[in-house]
């Protein structure tokens, strides 16, 4: 009997040691893994310094460039009848521009703008506007007729000031 607990004694003890170099292996790695981060942290900070502002990302950031408002006056539209009853919509918005220069070239066909945007207003329903979706289209249909009445001068976005169904 004791020759047979001597033998599971050396046994226990070869199965001991290989459990201590994986658990010694990890931790190092864990400790590489860590110093490597360390570094990389550190040294983005100094790259930053050096070569301008970075997100986090790591690519460049680049200044935004100056865009102007130009205020379009605010329109009440009647909306396409439903069985509800009747609707209206209340709207102002604002065109962002890229330059000053832009903005005067705009401002002759203010009247094609309203005009492109009365003419679509008019036909929407009050269920095309419901939700993020709707507004979002409602957005995207009026940039594309802004730039079809300015054109070959361009609108770089749309701005609500106010949206208001009832």
């Amino acid at each position: 009997m004791a020759a047979e607990a001597d033998i599971e004694g050396a046994g226990s003890a070869k199965k001991g040691i290989p459990k201590l170099f994986i658990i010694i292996g990890a931790a190092a790695v864990v400790v590489l893994l860590a110093g490597a981060g360390l570094y990389f942290f550190l040294s983005s900070g100094t790259a930053e310094a050096e070569h301008g502002a970075v997100d986090a990302h790591g690519v460049p950031a680049v200044e935004a460039p100056q865009t102007f408002i130009f205020n379009l006056p605010p329109m009440i539209v009647n909306l396409n009848n439903e069985a509800d009853g009747k609707a209206f919509m209340r709207l102002t918005v604002a065109l962002e521009v890229e330059n000053e220069a832009m903005m005067i070239e705009i401002q002759p066909r203010v009247a094609k703008v309203i005009d492109a945007f009365q003419v679509y207003l008019r036909e929407l329903r009050r269920s095309d506007l419901e939700g993020s979706a709707g507004v979002y289209r409602l957005k995207e249909e009026l940039l594309r007729r802004v730039n079809v009445a300015i054109y070959p001068s361009r609108v770089e976005s749309i701005l609500f000031k106010e949206l208001l169904v009832q």
